[in-house]
């Protein structure tokens, strides 16, 4: 039987009633048949919704998979991002009348009080629960103008300005912050993203045929016995290899992840206006996390995508770890990125804003991956074996990584 995560499910019950528009649909339908026969009670019409309601919920909830032993329903891949205990969820929002989307909770089975949300119209937040600590630094990319106006300023004034003192409730990271800024996310696929062709990048359209041949036998194999298979796209932004990946036919299920909320609420709106993906039956979600802490359960993904990431990753060791941790043995990981020569100027001006000395990595507008040697021993301390991994430049400073676990 199929298993269907929190947002699928959202979806479905929008489907079973048929008030959604078509251009919404981005999984399949089938379980909409499933539900029990709708029963006017009293010919009251509030009452006849609220238990159509019921019904639809429990109808459609239990076709995610058997309760754990904990008796609750759970996404069979979705965890904690701290303590990778699963994640119980329940659904509040309207299913009757409305397209409007569904607002998801979902709970640690550990710790009542980690509690993380979600609608299916954006995207589930996985990258910290509601209930956190208010005491804790907030990042600045909560306030988007700031992030990026602290971009643009010398790493003396960034250190200043987003650490003014131990105290600060402010936490600035450039490398991720920037890509916090609307307009960053309007202009990633309006001239962007193409000026990557600069550094050797091949074009979206061939690097995606590149990580989908390197990707066919570990989805084949999956195929060929039965089984659903599973891609990620880490650092999707917004979304350029996400519907590329979904409307392929090739995965079961599509999961993208990015750390900014602007860069997720621009690839829902592409999603949206896709003709393709209302047609696919690719199971589609949106999630919002961190690659240092990816929200998945350990050997549960089959082939996982960063398209020119790992260069806005800070805590590029923890994220490899991360990525060898979540994917299935024979799992396998392709990923573009920038060898460091091409950051040469920005770096050289770093440096010289800063005295003459270099800039704590944490202040780094980007990861300057100096060599092919050094990437790859990142890459084996993360898990990788060595002849499991392929580094690999094209044209100026586009590196192609290929990797097996």
């Amino acid at each position: 039987m199929k298993l269907y995560s929190a947002a699928a499910i959202v979806l479905l019950s929008h489907v079973a009633e048929s008030f959604v528009s078509p251009t919404t649909l981005s999984v399949t339908s089938t379980l909409s048949s499933t539900a029990e026969p709708l029963v006017e009670v009293n010919n009251d019409a509030d009452e006849q919704k609220k238990q159509k309601r019921q019904q639809l919920k429990q109808a459609l909830l239990g076709k995610i998979g058997s309760p754990s032993s904990n008796n609750f329903i759970s996404d069979p891949l979705l965890v904690d991002p701290m303590t990778k205990e699963p994640l119980s969820l329940s659904l509040k929002g309207p299913i009757l009348g409305s397209n409007a989307g569904v607002r998801l909770t979902l709970k640690s089975a550990s710790d009542s009080e980690r509690v993380f949300e979600g609608r299916s119209d954006s995207y589930i937040n996985l990258l910290e629960p509601i209930s956190d600590d208010k005491d804790e630094k907030t990042s600045v990319s909560t306030s988007p103008i700031l992030a990026s106006l602290l971009t643009l300023t010398p790493p003396p004034v960034r250190s200043l300005v987003a650490n003014i003192s131990s105290n600060s409730d402010l936490e600035y990271i450039p490398m991720r912050d920037l890509f916090t800024d609307p307009s960053v996310s309007f202009a990633y696929e309006r001239g962007w993203r193409q000026g990557f062709a600069a550094a050797g990048f091949p074009g979206a359209d061939k690097e995606f045929d590149l990580a989908k041949e390197y990707f066919a036998p570990v989805i084949d194999k999956k195929r060929s016995s039965g089984e659903n298979n599973v891609v990620v796209d880490m650092s999707c932004a917004t979304g350029l290899f996400t519907r590329r990946f979904t409307t392929s036919g090739e995965y079961d299920r599509v999961i993208a992840c990015d750390y900014s909320d602007s860069m997720l609420t621009e690839a829902r709106r592409r999603i949206r206006a896709d003709s393709d993906i209302a047609s696919s039956n690719t199971q589609l979600d949106l999630v919002r996390c961190d690659v240092a802490k990816i929200p998945f359960k350990s050997d549960s993904i089959d082939a996982f995508h960063a398209g020119a990431a790992m260069h806005c990753w800070p805590e590029i060791e923890e994220s490899l770890k991360e990525i060898h941790r979540v994917l299935v043995p024979g799992g396998r990981y392709f990923a573009s990125t920038f060898l460091g020569t091409y950051f040469q100027n920005v770096a050289n001006l770093e440096k010289t804003s800063n005295g003459g000395s270099d800039v704590e990595p944490s202040m780094q507008a980007f990861q300057y991956f100096p060599t092919v040697e050094g990437l790859r021993d990142l890459l084996l301390n993360a898990g990788f074996d060595d002849d499991k991994v392929d580094v690999e430049v094209i044209g100026a400073a586009c590196v192609i990584i290929r990797c097996e676990k």
